[in-house]
């Protein structure tokens, strides 16, 4: 992932429950910045007062219905303030997955123009900075394996996200 946030970067924080360890979610006035699934009972922000704003209180309700099986596309605006363009582009691609949709490292990379370059894909998945609104687990390897995940506490995080989606894996 990106790195930490620091309070002074950020207008707005909110923490709330999920199946998959807390969640904690910043952002400006423009939309999401970032989102941590909580890694060994840690969040980066754990020690700030939490700063809800009308667009973290809207991405929390929705977050809560995507566990609850109710939704399955967010809809809130997501500001991606840092990352190369090539991260970028790739997280661009990530955003257009759909709920249930798996797209190898691959694919990914064709689709983008950089075919060839599993290393870097797999580099800039594992950076991006809204993991679920911006699906990033649903990507694996060809043959559907899993190879990583970097965000909760990693692979059972990823398998708990792709059963929830009905994504096949290996």
């Amino acid at each position: 992932m990106d790195s930490i946030p620091t309070p002074q970067q950020n207008r707005a924080l909110l923490r709330l429950p999920s199946p998959i360890g807390r969640l904690e979610l910043t952002a400006d006035d423009e939309g999401i910045l970032s989102l941590f699934i909580e890694t060994d009972g840690h969040l980066p922000l754990d020690a700030t007062p939490e700063m809800p704003s009308p667009v973290l209180l809207r991405a929390a309700e929705q977050l809560n219905e995507y566990f609850a099986g109710t939704r399955t596309a967010f809809d809130v605006p997501v500001h991606l303030t840092r990352g190369t363009e090539f991260q970028r582009r790739v997280w661009a691609r990530l955003a257009t997955l759909k709920f249930g949709d798996m797209l190898s490292y691959g694919a990914l990379g064709s689709d983008i123009g950089r075919a060839g370059s599993g290393r870097a894909i797999g580099g800039a998945v594992g950076q991006n900075p809204v993991p679920i609104i911006i699906g990033c687990h649903r990507v694996l390897a060809l043959s559907g394996q899993i190879t990583g995940y970097s965000a909760g506490q990693g692979i059972p995080t990823k398998v708990w996200l792709l059963n929830h989606e009905g994504i096949s894996h290996r």
